[in-house]
């Protein structure tokens, strides 16, 4: 029988449910696609996305800001998880579309890639950050209901949706006597609880964050946050407006920081292409913050406008240094990491068209961009130094110490190497390694002192579960340089135990030993303290760790009530009262309040903490990296004046009833 018919009758063996033709292929019309494939457009489903909903549409109220036809967006939060967003700019236009015979707001709110936004010179934008025309028929397709309200031309225009398609037709009436001039766009919006996988709650600060962040990079803008709640005390406005635009960012971001010289800012357009940049260098910080922004959205993986800045940078302050006879030896050159160590620097450019990667626009990708930046920073940079010798002077002493620093950090770190080479004697001996090869499979738990470390060693399950001990509180890497850092004894345990490799370096998820990494501490003030001196040294030495989602902490119980022959676990004291509840009224039971993990048997901390069927766990991640950057120098950081203001502030998150005094 030959081959060929036997793949013949194969084939008409197959069941008919496996035919793939015509009729299989779908076509996804209007913003069926939106709600089909929610994470394409707007990133996730969960909270993130969320909020991504909310920054679609101040984007674009901030692109008409941009044009030069808004000076201020008002932005509510209201109870019923709905957002409001206002702006007076010229509101989206609702005469009749020529090709879809809509009115044009309808046809920008239901029709994927219809904007304004792309028709370079002819279009009604010069630079924006919307590019795609999907933001504003994004969020329509993804709630639940959508209320929009236009004021233009002496009239108020509105309209209802729902998922995405019209509730009602577009209704006009003319603005009152007086108001004529009134113009503008108000968008209310219901996210759709069918789409979003997390209850619907905006958080406050991470939309503030936002607004912060757009508020200095648009000088010329005001933005007000308003916070509803049934409590008229508990109502939180905000307003947020910076003349000084990215100085004020920069000098905000270093609040705590000691400056080597005062903010330099400046600006430079070529080809239609701004440039706006703003660094300082501090004497107290060992690490660089860069913030890169194209048409006022962040790209959080850098792009062209970084690289050139700097590539720039390095090669001012190299020639800057041979020029001034600082470099003593003929041969010293300094590296990017040398240079920018205790830098921040802020990029903003706007570019008429620029080319993102991905609808949530995380990389620039312009060339020519690179270019105009590299321009720019070589001449301000130059001449501002050679203008002011003495920031000069301290800027490159600050850059020699550091490559001093990394070559006596280097050398520790070969010790860490060659350490980590010999496989059998480079593990730190407290380590109690899991059987386990697989790192996705392998988690760690990093405790605090030997007695918990006995306990979880015991209770653990030791084919996936490894236990790292702490001796007490590690070194505050905030204040301290690399060589320091390298040379303690707990810190090389933490790099050899996880397989962190070298700070700086490409993080590679596959070299990690663990890709869960469990902070287990007591629930007192030392155990915070010991979190976060560790959330520190991973958030400063590899801040990718949090990226990937490798970082945990895990939540101990407070009590263990005990009534007849049942134990119970409570984590926090409301759960305690809701268990009291359930008890009878006169009932007896003991109650035992754990001070710290060393207290607990191997089987209750099993039990409790460590078994993944029943245990509690946080996974950490950074949001907003320039808040997270602020917060850690404040908390960690050498200024005690503004680690005070900073926990007077969040003293009224505090809810007193709650704390164990």
């Amino acid at each position: 029988m030959s081959s060929a018919t036997l793949a013949a009758e194969a084939l008409t063996e197959k069941p008919s449910s496996q035919s793939y033709g015509s009729e299989q292929i779908q076509v996804l019309e209007g913003l069926d696609p939106v709600r089909k494939r929610p994470g394409m457009y707007i990133g996730s489903t969960g909270p993130r996305g969320l909020h991504h909903l909310v920054y679609e549409i101040l984007d674009n109220a901030v692109d008409e800001a941009q044009a030069g036809y808004a000076s201020k967006v008002d932005v509510i939060l209201h109870e019923d998880s709905s957002v409001t967003i206002t702006d007076n700019g010229r509101g989206i236009p609702t005469d009749l579309h020529p090709i879809t015979k809509k009115s044009s707001l309808e046809t920008v709110l239901t029709i994927l890639h219809a904007g304004g936004k792309f028709g370079g010179a002819s279009s009604g934008y010069n630079v924006s950050g919307g590019l795609h025309g999907v933001g504003l028929s994004v969020v329509n397709a993804l709630s639940e209901v959508l209320e929009v309200t236009v004021w233009r031309d002496g009239k108020e225009f509105k309209q209802n949706y729902s998922r995405g398609k019209p509730m009602t037709t577009l209704m006009s009436q003319p603005l009152p006597f007086g108001t004529t001039t009134l113009q503008g766009t108000c968008i209310r919006f219901w996210p759709d609880k069918e789409v979003f996988t997390t209850t619907i709650n905006f958080d406050h600060n991470t939309i503030s964050g936002r607004i912060r962040e757009l508020a200095f990079l648009n000088p010329e803008l005001t933005i007000t946050l308003r916070k509803e709640d049934s409590d008229p005390k508990k109502t939180q406005y905000n307003e947020y407006y910076y003349a000084g635009g990215l100085v004020e960012y920069v000098n905000w971001l270093n609040t705590d920081k000691k400056p080597l010289h005062d903010t330099l800012a400046f600006r430079k357009e070529t080809d239609g292409i701004t440039v706006d940049v703003a660094l300082q260098w501090c004497s107290d910080a060992y690490t660089d913050t860069m913030l890169g922004y194209a048409n006022s959205i962040r790209t959080i993986d850098g792009g062209t406008h970084i690289d050139g800045m700097k590539a720039s940078l390095t090669r001012a302050l190299n020639n800057l240094g041979k020029k001034s006879k600082i470099f003593k030896e003929k041969d010293v050159s300094l590296s990017g990491e040398h240079v920018r160590e205790g830098l921040t620097c802020i990029v903003s450019v706007k570019v008429p068209n620029p080319e993102f990667e991905g609808q949530t626009k995380t990389r620039l990708g312009n060339p020519e961009v690179r270019r105009v930046v590299e321009h720019a920073v070589q001449e301000h940079l130059t001449e501002y130094l050679e203008l002011h010798p003495d920031a000069l002077e301290s800027i490159l002493s600050k850059s020699l110490n550091a490559l001093k620093a990394a070559l006596a950090a280097k050398r520790a770190r070969e010790l860490v190497r060659t350490k980590s080479v010999l496989k059998s004697s480079t593990l730190p001996g407290k380590l109690a390694d899991c059987s386990c090869t697989n790192p996705e499979e392998s988690e760690i738990f990093i405790v605090e002192g030997d007695s918990a470390g006995g306990s979880a060693k015991q209770g653990r399950d030791r084919r996936f579960q490894a236990i790292l001990p702490l001796r007490g509180k590690i070194l505050n890497i905030e204040r301290r340089d690399e060589a320091a850092m390298y040379k303690n004894e707990e810190i090389q345990n933490l790099i050899l135990g996880l397989g962190l490799g070298v700070k700086g370096e490409d993080f590679k998820k596959e070299a990690l030993r663990y890709h869960k990494i469990i902070i287990l501490t007591d629930a007192d003030v030392d155990g915070a303290h010991i979190r976060t001196l560790l959330l520190t040294f991973f958030f400063r030495y590899q801040k990718a760790l949090f990226d990937e989602g490798c970082i945990y902490v895990g939540v101990p119980p407070l009590y263990k009530v005990e009534r007849g022959k049942h134990a119970y676990y409570c984590y926090d004291d409301a759960e305690l009262k809701l268990l009291q509840n359930t008890f009878p009224p006169h009932a007896s039971y003991n109650i035992q309040r754990f001070k710290g993990l060393g207290e607990m048997m191997p089987s209750q901390l099993w039990e409790t903490t460590m078994n993944p069927e029943t245990r509690l766990l946080k996974q950490l991640m950074v949001e907003d990296a320039a808040e997270a950057n602020v917060i850690f120098s404040s908390l960690m950081g050498t200024r005690v004046d503004v680690r005070k203001e900073l926990i007077q502030n969040s003293a009224s998150m505090i809810k007193l009833d709650q704390l164990d005094i």
